[in-house]
């Protein structure tokens, strides 16, 4: 098979296209061929050698936690799924070395739903990751219908899922993003707020009362933000700022789940819940793709076909 790799920790530049042995396909696992996988933000981090610290990798490395594609061999127990079974994933293992940026992926079943009908493959590969963390997030701070919750980066790629999986519930959405990306979300059903100084007074502006629950997918002071509008200050989940729960919030390590991850599926296929995808590189060209994520400024989804 043919697979996206390095030998070592850098940039964009160290990525190659190689050739790979196929996978072996433990009894709990089944192995997919790939149509396509998504690029999340945490895959160039990885690359780059920014969490070294907290997770194992082992060289040479495969990127890539997110795929869509179809069984192409089963395990001896895993008896969820069939050969022709479409299916998504996010493809997190305890180490980290054999990625989904590859034509062929040993996928364990714990890390696999069902393909939602509605979406096609480029949008299928870019909800795992984004898709759970926004839907992780959202229960950690129990939103329920009638509530308002504050969404920060909320035209980017979890954001984005977040506004639709939070209206989803009944919940009104106000979500920060530069002026350029306000229409996209109205588009989707949020509020727009433009980010920077002033975010707290123009957010009590449009909820006097204050919100709810606010969810930060992007760092750089938002939880403090948020604690000044927020009902209770406890209410706020992170995946940004690392102190958050010294300052009486959540952090969210989005995780497989693959109860979870069918639950989204559910919303695409009910009509309420869509993937924007902002650009599709050939797998080949991945280096590109990290390029794009690199510079924070995508509206949705960077994806790889396969």
């Amino acid at each position: 098979m043919k697979a996206i790799n390095t030998n070592s920790y850098g940039g964009p530049e160290v990525l190659t296209l190689s050739e790979y042995p196929d996978p072996k396909v433990a009894p709990d696992s089944v192995l997919v061929r790939v149509k396509a996988a998504g690029v999340n933000p945490v895959d160039w981090k990885i690359v780059a050698g920014h969490l070294d610290g907290i997770m194992d990798v082992h060289f040479p490395l495969i990127p890539g936690w997110d795929l869509a594609g179809v069984v192409e061999a089963v395990g001896a127990d895993a008896t969820e799924y069939a050969i022709g079974d479409e299916v998504i994933g996010y493809v997190r293992k305890d180490a980290v070395q054999h990625g989904t940026f590859a034509e062929l992926v040993a996928a364990p079943v714990r890390t696999l739903a069902p393909k939602p009908a509605a979406l096609g493959w480029q949008q299928a590969a870019g909800l795992p990751l984004a898709g759970l963390t926004a839907y992780q997030s959202i229960e950690r701070v129990g939103l329920k219908a009638g509530e308002v919750v504050l969404v920060h980066a909320a035209a980017g790629g979890v954001g984005s899922l977040g506004v639709q999986i939070a209206l989803a519930r009944g919940a009104r959405v106000i979500g920060t993003a530069g002026e350029r990306n306000h229409d996209f979300l109205r588009s989707l059903g949020a509020e727009p707020v433009t980010y920077g100084d002033g975010l707290a007074d123009r957010v009590r502006a449009l909820a006097p009362e204050g919100v709810d629950a606010a969810l930060d997918f992007v760092g750089g002071g938002a939880v403090e933000v948020s604690q000044q509008v927020l009902k209770d200050r406890g209410r706020v989940v992170s995946i940004a700022d690392g102190e958050v729960g010294a300052k009486g919030g959540h952090m969210v390590w989005v995780r497989p789940d693959s109860a979870d991850l069918a639950a989204l599926g559910a919303l695409a296929d009910a009509g309420k819940l869509t993937v924007p995808v902002e650009a599709v590189f050939p797998l080949a060209e991945a280096a590109e793709a990290f390029r794009l994520s690199m510079a924070g400024r995508a509206r949705g989804k960077i994806v790889l076909e396969v």
